[in-house]
């Protein structure tokens, strides 16, 4: 008894500590934006930055606040009100970071792609359109999540289902076509955000490859060059997307082996935990350390 009491200590440790430095770096990115926004600048690409760090916030947020309780036995702290608002969050909230990451990453290739092309013609660069295009994720995410309001119990509410996991909140079981049609949804959310991502990094992609190539030709000419801000700028985003579908991926292969695994593994479902924040907590960092500005902010802080 004492032994698991250290170990769900250690684990909430160690939990916190990484979501309590995630949400340290996304607020410091989300404020510092917000007055990059206010001045001059690519001003569609830094709303997005900012909303991606809210995000983070709230996915941050929400999961971080079911560990705590968890590991301190707390299984009557919020209800089944409680685990509806931080269930509902933690599932809207990860439907806007891919929504979000792959606005990111097309916008960015408009931004880098020659006007005279197609992509350049597009106006989703425009602070109108990505504040559309914001305001229909919010929109998207949350009827998509909606079947949770109806779904979600507090754990402790029901003795039966305590001694199956030690997850604070549970998933009850209503209508499988109701259920399926949301799963329906979501999956399909995913393949086309991701496959936007997908092909608007493939375009980044060889656009830095004739970038480079083009600066190779200068260095032989022995002509003086610099990197333009777009293009370093979309080194950073494709950082990001990397980043984005190591934790994704990685999720989802946890995810599938929790569900078919006919014993609950706990170091798995730690390692899932983690996973599921993997990208919440280093993509702010990726940004502070690929950014100038944002660097300095953060080393005065």
């Amino acid at each position: 008894m004492k032994l698991e009491m250290v170990l769900s200590i250690s684990e909430m440790t160690i939990f916190l500590l990484l979501t309590g430095l995630g949400t340290v770096a996304n607020v410091s990115v989300f404020v510092n934006y917000i007055c990059t926004f206010m001045g001059s600048g690519e001003k569609s690409i830094h709303l997005i930055l900012i909303h991606l760090a809210f995000t983070n916030i709230t996915m941050l947020f929400s999961k971080g606040v079911q560990t705590p309780i968890t590991a301190l036995g707390l299984r009557h702290f919020l209800g089944d009100v409680g685990c509806h608002i931080i269930v509902y969050l933690e599932r809207v909230a990860r439907g806007l970071s891919i929504c979000t990451s792959s606005l990111l990453t097309v916008v960015q290739a408009i931004i880098m792609s020659p006007r005279t092309s197609w992509w350049g013609r597009l106006r989703l660069r425009s602070v109108e359109c990505v504040l559309l295009s914001l305001l229909f994720f919010w929109i998207l995410n949350s009827l998509i999540s909606m079947n949770l309001l109806y779904s979600i119990r507090n754990r402790g509410t029901n003795i039966l289902q305590q001694s199956k996991n030690n997850k604070y909140c549970y998933i009850k079981k209503e209508s499988q076509k109701v259920n399926n049609m949301f799963l329906a949804l979501m999956v399909l959310r995913d393949a086309v955000f991701q496959g936007a991502m997908g092909g608007a990094s493939g375009y980044m992609v060889l656009l830095l490859h004739k970038h480079h190539q083009h600066v190779l030709y200068l260095q032989n000419s022995k002509l003086l060059y610099r990197t333009p801000p777009e293009l370093r700028a979309a080194q950073s985003v494709l950082l990001l997307m990397l980043c984005f579908l190591f934790f994704y991926l990685a999720d989802c292969a946890v995810s599938l082996y929790l569900s078919f695994s006919l014993k609950n593994d706990s170091l798995t479902m730690h390692l899932q935990q983690f996973l599921t924040l993997g990208y919440a907590i280093l993509s702010p960092f990726i940004l502070i350390h690929r950014d100038g500005h944002l660097a300095e902010c953060w080393h005065a802080q």
